[in-house]
């Protein structure tokens, strides 16, 4: 009895002692939690709480030279769901409402499953108002779906520019990985042309707003009356060089054709007009560019979505005999005198070289002004293809420009070593020089080359290289920020300059190939060309510049299968000319950039 009595009392101490051991523990848990590392449960219990939402930055919008809006932003709905919140079998009926294939809402989710289930995923952009009316009739059915305000393009401005603007994307899953704190899902990125090249500019800021969410990651309302949001800031402005009376112009006279124009002012590099032509309908990239889209225009012979100004090659023809005559002035190979009688052509070896006409006894302006490849056979014979690459190299041609789009290529200046590869050292077919003398061969250029090349004879050598951009405009400053040309000299003396130039101006004002395109009170200096196509009609190309003594703008134009330089190219080349210099004068004087200009320039930006 005793001993029993015992045992239940030491059970009973045991349970007391266990009891109390557990309390204390407990106790100094409760302590440590409460007391000790109150500050890390707090934060904690925020972040659980307050859930952070990234507000779009309107991208930055596109002037001219003059201040004109060429690309603005306007106002769009987008459907968005979130996972975490989101029922399943809405799919069905969402997909009829926003006119999606079946399955594209699963098809969504299960690309976003690696990301967090918080994060909306969009699900409609540039959604119609009988959409988002239809949603707000139906909210309180549809659990993780909403909308939100964004901005996407507007090209109701009147110019086109396909190649030149460019157009966004939605971010791809690789460029996500790489650029995660930059950009979200469903963010677009500027994907060719000047938006890609200036993304980091126009792309803004991003802004935050902060919501307060239940345990299901509901919102409940604004965190702190939303006195911890920061609002989104909007991209620079970018005041690009080009003029849109003049890319307007141009881009009319390309309607149905193929080809290119790239026209420059010579001083600066300033890019005044770019068409890439057959262009493509950028509005269908403004939002998710349908496959049928897609699809079309990528399987469109024509293929519009190539940029042909600074991608596509062609044999530049007789534009070229100018660099023949200056390489061989400057070298002393021939002089101003010197003469060469054509009779139709040259034999060489066994193979007679035609020329377009008899052209009798001619100098070197007059073989300019009249294109005649006899005397352009016998300069290259004595020039040299040595000296004939050399000079090319050193006017640009064979290497990019340098523009400020990504999209360009360099080309092709044939050298001996290029030839030694073909042919064997020392062992091509000398005749190769002839056809290389009028611009003919393997030698091949781009338009934006050309315009290049153009502007090099209007400035006296003393370039800079082409570019789009004059400035970047500060959205919440204003402040103006200029781009500095980056200039080159090919080292050709002015009395060699003077001789070629004054046989371009004989073939627009004297009796040269392109007197059909003369305007009263403007003097443009020029040079046709008609380059081979061994796929089909000859090409048809002009450069030039104008006004002769003061030129304020160099051009090329090439329009592909259309024949004769002086036909097809060269009065295309006159309205674009025309358009920049008979401008309003008042509208055409350099314009200082002012503080009010600036706030006037903002202000209209806003309002897009």
């Amino acid at each position: 009895m005793n001993d029993s009595l015992f045992g239940s009392a030491v059970r009973k101490n045991i349970l007391a002692f266990v009891v109390i051991g557990f309390s204390a523990v407990l106790m100094l848990q409760l302590f440590s939690m409460q007391i000790l590392e109150n500050p890390q449960y707090t934060i904690k219990s925020e972040e659980n709480s307050i859930k952070p939402i990234n507000q779009t930055a309107p991208r930055g919008i596109f002037f001219d030279r003059n201040h004109k809006v060429l690309v603005g932003n306007k106002p769009s709905f987008t459907l968005r769901i979130t996972p975490a919140d989101y029922d399943q079998r809405l799919n069905k009926y969402i997909e009829q409402i926003i006119g999606a294939e079946p399955g594209f809402i699963s098809k969504l989710l299960k690309e976003n499953s690696g990301y967090s289930k918080y994060i909306p995923i969009k699900i409609k952009k540039d959604a119609n108002f009988k959409t988002i009316a239809w949603y707000e009739e139906n909210a309180s059915n549809l659990p993780g779906v909403d909308y939100v305000i964004e901005t996407q393009r507007d090209y109701s401005f009147g110019v086109n520019g396909s190649h030149m603007f460019g157009y966004t994307k939605e971010i791809g899953a690789e460029q996500l990985k790489m650029k995660k704190n930059e950009y979200d899902m469903g963010d677009n990125i500027g994907y060719s042309g000047l938006e890609k090249t200036y993304e980091e500019q126009l792309k803004g800021v991003k802004g935050i707003k902060y919501v307060v969410v239940d345990a299901q990651q509901k919102t409940i309302g604004k965190y702190n009356n939303g006195n911890e949001d920061k609002s989104a800031v909007k991209g620079y402005d970018l005041l690009l060089t080009i003029d849109k009376d003049a890319q307007m112009v141009a881009e009319k006279d390309f309607e149905g054709k193929r080809g290119a124009v790239v026209a420059i002012e010579p001083s600066t590099g300033e890019i005044l007009a770019f068409v890439s032509a057959p262009q493509f309908n950028l509005s269908d990239f403004a939002t998710v560019t349908t496959s049928e889209v897609w699809n079309q225009l990528n399987n469109d012979p024509n293929k519009p979505l190539f940029n042909r100004a600074t991608m596509s090659i062609y044999s530049p023809g007789s534009t070229y005999k100018l660099l023949a005559a200056t390489a061989a002035l400057e070298e002393g190979v021939i002089t101003p005198d010197f003469m060469v009688t054509c009779r139709g052509g040259l034999q060489f070896g066994d193979r007679f070289f035609k020329c377009l006409h008899v052209h009798g006894t001619v100098n070197v302006v007059t073989a300019i002004e009249k294109s005649c490849n006899t005397f352009f056979y016998q300069v290259i014979l004595r020039l040299g293809l040595k000296k004939w690459s050399e000079y090319s190299r050193r006017f640009g041609l064979g290497q990019k420009t340098g523009v400020d789009i990504s999209e360009e290529t360099k080309g092709l200046v044939p050298d001996q070593q290029y030839y030694d590869r073909i042919f064997g050292k020392d062992r091509f077919p000398k005749g190769i020089l002839l056809s290389l003398g009028i611009g003919q061969g393997e030698l091949s250029v781009t338009p934006i080359q050309l315009a290049q090349y153009a502007a090099i004879f209007a400035a006296y050598g003393k370039v800079a290289k082409p570019h789009f951009l004059k400035g970047f405009i500060k959205s919440v400053t204003h402040e103006f920020i200029p781009v500095k040309p980056k200039y080159f000299d090919v080292g050709i003396s002015k009395k060699t300059f003077d001789i070629v130039r004054q046989g371009m101006y004989e073939v627009v004002n004297g009796a040269g190939t392109a007197t059909n395109i003369r305007l009263p009170g403007i003097a443009i200096a020029g040079k046709t060309g008609t380059a081979q196509n061994p796929h089909g009609e000859d090409h048809a190309i002009f450069l030039g510049f104008a006004p002769f003594e003061n030129p304020k703008i160099a051009i090329a134009v090439v329009v592909e299968n259309a024949g004769f330089g002086s036909t097809a190219a060269a009065p295309i080349a006159r309205d674009v000319i025309k358009a920049y210099l008979e401008k309003d004068t008042t509208e055409n004087k350099e314009k200082g950039i002012t503080k009010d200009l600036l706030t006037n320039l903002v202000s209209k930006s806003q309002k897009q």
